[in-house]
């Protein structure tokens, strides 16, 4: 019997040259940010961003980040931020990964002018890290 090549899902879509990866992935970290990285900067103190839950009102007053600031995402205007420095970088936050309130807020925020970044998992994947279960694997292969 002849050694076949089995099809594979995985690279019938040829990978990116290194370049175009490492192109895309610096693009991709330029406007996402992480719960580990959000919440290691706020134990330590650091006050270079801003942080604004994008979740209802009724949301944020159920639970919200520490030192979260709320501005809904359809809120998000000119009058709504004119307090705002545009020298900080702003993080935004929603629900989880099937919510896209962040990805609106983000995208409001940018359109005037703002730098900002989403924190990618929202208050879900803050509390599950809180909770020690996305902490589980971390580390191993």
């Amino acid at each position: 019997m002849e050694n076949q090549t089995l099809f594979s899902l995985v690279l019938e879509t040829p990978a990116a040259s290194p370049e175009a990866a490492h192109r895309h992935f610096s693009n991709k970290l330029a406007v996402e940010t992480d719960v580990a990285d959000v919440r290691n900067d706020l134990q330590r103190g650091v006050d270079s961003f801003v942080l604004i839950d994008v979740r209802s009102s009724k949301a944020y007053e159920e639970c919200h980040i520490p030192g979260a600031i709320h501005l809904s995402s359809d809120q998000i205007n000119e009058t709504s931020t004119s307090s705002f420095s545009k020298e900080k970088v702003i993080v935004v936050y929603c629900w989880g990964p099937a919510c896209n309130g962040g990805t609106k807020g983000a995208a409001r925020l940018a359109a005037l002018g703002f730098q900002v970044k989403e924190m990618i998992g929202g208050i879900e994947y803050w509390r599950k890290e809180e909770s020690g279960i996305v902490t589980m694997n971390k580390g191993e292969d």
